[in-house]
């Protein structure tokens, strides 16, 4: 029977009595699945079909709107601990008792977040373009308006995820046709509410909660901590207080590359991350 790629997987959902989760599910039937957590504003549609078929390959793949989000029901919560608790919500609807974490940039932090609350749950996390509860602040004064238009560009795109220079600009060119290569069953954008929900929660994450670090520093879990060298969204430093912080951490910094540095090297992430992922 041939498999469902990231092109062809239809959009199912899962109702927990108190919010209907969209989600697609895709790649092997057998291996420790693998749920895909967005970044601010994103949605099911916006991950890469090169990395999400790729890890599809040895493995499912889930990839899951948040309450709140897109064809999901329900509100956005405020806070990534309240996000955490219905990935924790949504896996226990579908019968997941042991997941891997691809947490990117927002979705990071709410990885990091199901972690601490549910260390049983959670087999082996990677994080991406994101940073610690009391990091480093220090956005580019342009990550606001290009994060935040009603439908953002492909300069925008660009700007947010990409370095300035021409290599960097072309893999993103050429990452934004692969992420428009679906054609039916679309994903709904995200809601104001969703955007105002996850700016709350930004700004909750940045502020430090007794002893800096100590949660992660209690995590028990294999992580693999990813970064370009010039994130203007997360900046770079935030992969390093994470990697230092968890104990069983290791670090990729990809050169001439911002917050969606996988996006950028598609192919050689796919070895890092497999290689990590089946260790």
């Amino acid at each position: 029977m041939k498999r469902h790629t990231h092109l062809t997987a239809p959009t199912l959902f899962a109702d927990s009595g108190a919010v209907r989760y969209a989600y697609r599910r895709f790649g092997s039937d057998s291996g420790v699945p693998l749920i895909f957590l967005q970044h601010f504003r994103g949605g099911v549609d916006h991950w890469d079909p090169l990395i999400t078929d790729g890890l599809g390959r040895d493995r499912p793949v889930i990839l899951f709107d948040n309450a709140g989000v897109a064809a999901s029901s329900g509100q956005t919560p405020d806070t990534m601990e309240a996000m955490a608790e219905h990935v924790a919500i949504f896996a226990d609807t579908i019968a997941l008792t042991t997941v891997d974490v691809f947490g990117f940039s927002v979705g990071g932090m709410v990885a990091q977040a199901l972690a601490v609350a549910h260390p049983h749950l959670v087999r082996r996390l990677m994080l991406l373009g994101t940073g610690p509860r009391g990091g480093v602040p220090g956005a580019d004064a342009r990550v606001g308006p290009a994060a935040t238009r009603d439908v953002p560009t492909l300069d925008d795109i660009l700007l947010l995820f990409f370095s300035p220079s021409p290599s960097s600009r072309a893999a993103g060119r050429a990452f934004y046709e692969r992420r428009q290569q679906r054609k039916v069953d679309i994903d709904p954008p995200t809601s104001p509410q969703t955007m105002r929900a996850q700016l709350a929660a930004l700004a909750d994450w940045g502020q430090a909660r007794g002893e800096l670090f100590a949660d992660l520093r209690a995590l028990k879990q294999p992580t693999l901590v990813v970064n370009g060298n010039d994130d203007i969204m997360v900046p770079t430093i935030n992969s390093y207080h994470l990697a230092q912080a968890i104990p069983d951490a290791q670090l990729i910094v990809y050169p001439d590359a911002g917050h969606g540095s996988q996006y950028q090297y598609p192919e050689r992430f796919l070895v890092h991350a497999r290689e990590f992922l089946e260790r």
